[in-house]
C-alpha cells in the first residue's frame, strides 16, 4: 500500500500468518483491505488469498508463488492470480528470468516500438504527404522554423502507408492491436480500443455501436454535449434525468439512484421497459462527484437485466490505478459484479431477498428495497469511455473505449466495428496513438506512485487554504456536505479534511465504500463569492491575464482546480502564492473603499453569494416530439426536432431580455426552443431541440453573467419553432 516502487511480489510458502508490526494506522489500513477471517483456513490456502488481496489492491503487479505444497492442485485454482507458480527452490533462475519477463511485457508498447523503427528506416515517398520524412519542410525556404520547434523526429514518423511494420487504426492486426490488448488489461477491460479524436468521439461510437432508433436511453441532462448529438445520431428516444441542483454553487451534482429507479420502474408500469437499451452517466462529474457505480448498476439490473450501462469517465481515466479510486470505476465494478454473479453466497442472498420481498413488486417498494438481480437472468454490459490526454500521459485528443460487456462478441462486435469506421479518420494521427500505447506503459509502472502524489498534492492545497487566516476571508474549498446532500450520504462524513483533525483517511475509505455520492479530492472547487468576482472574470483576468494559471471550468461562484500526475510541489506553491497575492490585493482595494464602493461590494457579494438564478430542472418534451402519445410519455425524438430546424422556415425568433416572454409562459402560452442553448459555463445545455421553454429556464439565461451562450445570439433572440412547425411536426410518426 505504501511502497510504490515495488513491480513484483514472490510470495513464499510459511510466511507469518500475522504481522508483528501493530501500529493502530497500520492496522486500520489492513482491515480496509478485506474482512476475510483466515485463522482457521489450512496453511495451503493463505498464499494464493495473500496473492488475491494484493490482486485486488494492486492489479498492475506481477505476482509469483512459491509452495510446498502440489503445485498442480494450486494451479488449477489460482492461476488467474499469479503468472506463474514453483515449487520450493528449485527453479531460482527460471523465477529471476520470469521476474524480468514480467517486467519487460509492462515495459513493452509495440506500436510506439514499430512506429520508432519505422522513422530510423530509409524510404522513397511516393504517396499522399508531402510533409512525410519532413520532405515539404527541410527543401523550404520559409517554414524551416517548423523543424526547428518541433524536432524532425515527428515528421519522420509520419506517413499514410500501414504497412512497413505499421498498422491500421481500422483494421488492426500488428502493433496497434498489441497495443490496445495491452491496455485492455492495465483498467480491466476485455476489450479497448484506442480514438484519436476525442472522447467527444468515442461516445459517438459507443452510442451508435448499440443504439438503435427508437430505443430508450436514459441520460443525465447535464451531460457533455457530445452525448446529446449522439443521440439525435442514433435516433433513440432520449429520457433526461436530472441531477440534483446545487443552486447556492450554480452546479449540479449527479442523478440519485432513487429517480433512475422509479424511471424504469415508470417504463415497466406502462409495458415499455423492454424498449429501454441504455443508461448514459457521467463519472465523475466535471466537479468531481463520483457515483457507487456498482450499485447503481446492481439496482438496476434488478429491474432491467439486460440494461447497458455506458460511463463517461472523461476525466477519470487515472481512478484505474489506486485502489480507493478503482472501486467507484466502470471496469472494476463490471468485473466485481460478474464474479459475485457467478457465486454460490450471492445465489442464497439474492433468494433470501424474494422471500422477503414476497412477491410484492409494486414500485413504492421496490424504491425502497436495496434490489440484487436475477442471477439466471442478469448480464453484464458496461462500457467506458476515457479522455486519456485528461488525467494520464497521451497527446490532446487521444481516447480510449474499455469495454465489459457479456453479450459484445455475439451480438455488438460488428456493429461496433461498423460505428468506429464510421467515426474514425482513415488517417488517424499516428503520433497520437504512440502516445496512448505510452502512456498505458506508464500507467502500469508508475501509475500507482503518480496518482498517490496527485491525491496527496490535492489534499496539501486545501489545507493550506483552510488554515490560512488571510486566504480563508475569501476562499474556500468545497466539501463533501457542500456538493452531496446528507441522503446520499449515507456514512455521515461531512468532510474528509478538517482544521482541527487533519485528514482523517478512515473517513475518506469509510465514505468511498458506502455513500450514494462522493468527492473526488483532486477536485479543487474554489468559492470565491466573497470575493465580489464571478468566476469568469476571476479565471480570465486574475487568474490568466496576471499570473498565467490556466484552468478548466467555472460557475457563477467558483472555480475548479485540478491536480494530475503531472502536478508538481512548485505548482502547488504557486498557487498557493498567487491567492494569497489576490488576497492582498482585494485587502488593499477594500481600505480605499469610499461608502459607495463598500456598498457596491456588498452588492456584488450578495449576487453571488445570495441573489443566485435557481437552476431549471428539464422541463418535457412538446407532444409533436414525444415518442409515445400516451399519458405518461417522457422521452422525446431529440433528432426528429433537431433537423425539423434544418428548414429556416420552421422556427422564429423571440426576445428575452425585457422578461415579456417569461410574462407570455406564465399566461400559457408555449415556446418549443429549435435548438441547442448551451451556456458555457457551465456547459450543459439548458435546452434542448423540441424542449418547452420554461419562464425559470428564461430567467437562469436572463441572471447569467457568462460571455458564451452556444445556440443563443442576442442580436436575434432565442431561435423557437413556430405553431405550423409543431402542428405540422405533430402529424408525423415519432
Amino acid at each position: 500500500m505504501f511502497n510504490y516502487n515495488i513491480q513484483a511480489c514472490v510470495i513464499r510458502y510459511e510466511f507469518p500468518l500475522r504481522s508483528k508490526n501493530h501500529i493502530q494506522i497500520l492496522q486500520r489500513y489492513i482491515r480496509s483491505i478485506s474482512d476475510i477471517e483466515y485463522d482457521d483456513m489450512p496453511d495451503i490456502g493463505h498464499g494464493p488469498l495473500l496473492g488475491a488481496l494484493i490482486s485486488e489492491l494492486r492489479p498492475e503487479l506481477d505476482l509469483y508463488l512459491v509452495t510446498d505444497e502440489s503445485v498442480e492442485v494450486i494451479a488449477g485454482s489460482a492461476h488467474k492470480t499469479f503468472r506463474r507458480i514453483f515449487y520450493r527452490q528449485d527453479d531460482y533462475l527460471e523465477l529471476h528470468h520470469n521476474l524480468l519477463r514480467g517486467i519487460q511485457q509492462r515495459y513493452e508498447t509495440p506500436f510506439f516500438n514499430a512506429l520508432r523503427s519505422y522513422s530510423r528506416r530509409p524510404t522513397g515517398v511516393f504517396h499522399a504527404m508531402p510533409i512525410s520524412r519532413a520532405k515539404s519542410i527541410i527543401n523550404s525556404h520559409w517554414i524551416k522554423d517548423m523543424v526547428q520547434f518541433y524536432g524532425v523526429n515527428i515528421f519522420l514518423a509520419e506517413t499514410s502507408a500501414t504497412s512497413g511494420g505499421l498498422d491500421s487504426l481500422l483494421q488492426p492486426h500488428g502493433p496497434i492491436k498489441r497495443a490496445q490488448e495491452l491496455a485492455a488489461r492495465a483498467f480491466g477491460a476485455r476489450q479497448t480500443y484506442f480514438v484519436t479524436n476525442g472522447t467527444s468521439t468515442a461516445n459517438k461510437i459507443v452510442v451508435q455501436a448499440l443504439v438503435k432508433p427508437r430505443d430508450v436511453v436514459l441520460v443525465d441532462r447535464d451531460c457533455h454535449k457530445s452525448h446529446h448529438y449522439g443521440m439525435v445520431l442514433s435516433g433513440a428516444h432520449v429520457s433526461y434525468l436530472d441531477s440534483y441542483p446545487l443552486h447556492e454553487f450554480s452546479m449540479y451534482g449527479a442523478v440519485p439512484i432513487a429517480e433512475i429507479k422509479a424511471r424504469l420502474l415508470m417504463y415497466r408500469d406502462q409495458g415499455r421497459l423492454h424498449e429501454v437499451r441504455m443508461l448514459l452517466l457521467t463519472n465523475c462529474t466535471f466537479d468531481g462527484v463520483v457515483y457507487n457505480v456498482e450499485r447503481v448498476m446492481e439496482e438496476c439490473l434488478a429491474i432491467k437485466p439486460d440494461l447497458i450501462f455506458l460511463w463517461d469517465e472523461a476525466w477519470f481515466a487515472f481512478a484505474a490505478f489506486t485502489p480507493t479510486y478503482r472501486q467507484r470505476t466502470g471496469m472494476a465494478s463490471a468485473r466485481k459484479l460478474l464474479q459475485r454473479y457467478r457465486s454460490d453466497e450471492y445465489r442464497v442472498r439474492y433468494e433470501a431477498q424474494q422471500q422477503l420481498l414476497d412477491g410484492d413488486d409494486s414500485a413504492e417498494t421496490l424504491l425502497k428495497t436495496q434490489l440484487l438481480p436475477d442471477p439466471d437472468k442478469v448480464r453484464v454490459r458496461v462500457y467506458t469511455t476515457q479522455s486519456t490526454h485528461k488525467s494520464l500521459t497521451s497527446l490532446r485528443q487521444g481516447s480510449m473505449i474499455h469495454i465489459f460487456d457479456q453479450n459484445f462478441k455475439q451480438e455488438v462486435a460488428e456493429t461496433f466495428h461498423a460505428a468506429f469506421m464510421t467515426h474514425t479518420s482513415t488517417s488517424p494521427n499516428y503520433q497520437i496513438l504512440a502516445s496512448l500505447d505510452l502512456g498505458r506503459r506508464q500507467a502500469e509502472l508508475e501509475g500507482y506512485e503518480m496518482v498517490q502524489n496527485q491525491i496527496e498534492l490535492a489534499m496539501s492545497v486545501r489545507e493550506q487554504i483552510a488554515r490560512n487566516t488571510k486566504l480563508s476571508r475569501y476562499f474556500r474549498f468545497l466539501v463533501a456536505h457542500d456538493m452531496i446532500p446528507p441522503e446520499h450520504r449515507q456514512s455521515g462524513i461531512e468532510a474528509y479534511f478538517d482544521t482541527e483533525s487533519g485528514w482523517a483517511n478512515d473517513h475518506l475509505e469509510q465514505a468511498w465504500e458506502s455513500d450514494e455520492f462522493v468527492i473526488d479530492p483532486t477536485r479543487l472547487t474554489l468559492y470565491i463569492g466573497k470575493t465580489g468576482i464571478d468566476g469568469d472574470t476571476f479565471k480570465n483576468q486574475y487568474l490568466m491575464d496576471r499570473h498565467g494559471i490556466q484552468v478548466n471550468k467555472t460557475s457563477r461562484n467558483t472555480v475548479l482546480f485540478m491536480t494530475n500526475i503531472g502536478t508538481t510541489r512548485s505548482s502547488v506553491a504557486f498557487l498557493i502564492d498567487v491567492l494569497s497575492k489576490i488576497a492582498s490585493e482585494l485587502d488593499a482595494e477594500r481600505d480605499e473603499y469610499s461608502r459607495r464602493d463598500e456598498a457596491s461590494y456588498n452588492k456584488r457579494v450578495a449576487s453571488l453569494t445570495k441573489d443566485l438564478p435557481p437552476l431549471p430542472d428539464f422541463s418535457r418534451f412538446h407532444q409533436a416530439f414525444l415518442a409515445h402519445a400516451e399519458a405518461g410519455a417522457v422521452d422525446g425524438n431529440l433528432r426528429k426536432a433537431f433537423f425539423l430546424s434544418y428548414d429556416a422556415d420552421s422556427y422564429e425568433y423571440i426576445e428575452i431580455l425585457d422578461g415579456k416572454a417569461e410574462d407570455d409562459i406564465r399566461a400559457g402560452k408555449e415556446y418549443v426552443s429549435a435548438g441547442f442553448v448551451i451556456p458555457y459555463p457551465p456547459g450543459f445545455p439548458i435546452l434542448v431541440p423540441g424542449q418547452i421553454v420554461s419562464a425559470d429556464i428564461l430567467l437562469f439565461m436572463r441572471k447569467l453573467d457568462v460571455k458564451e451562450i452556444h445556440g443563443y445570439e442576442p442580436e436575434f433572440g432565442l431561435a423557437v419553432f413556430k405553431q405550423s412547425a409543431l402542428d405540422e411536426a405533430g402529424n408525423t410518426p415519432p
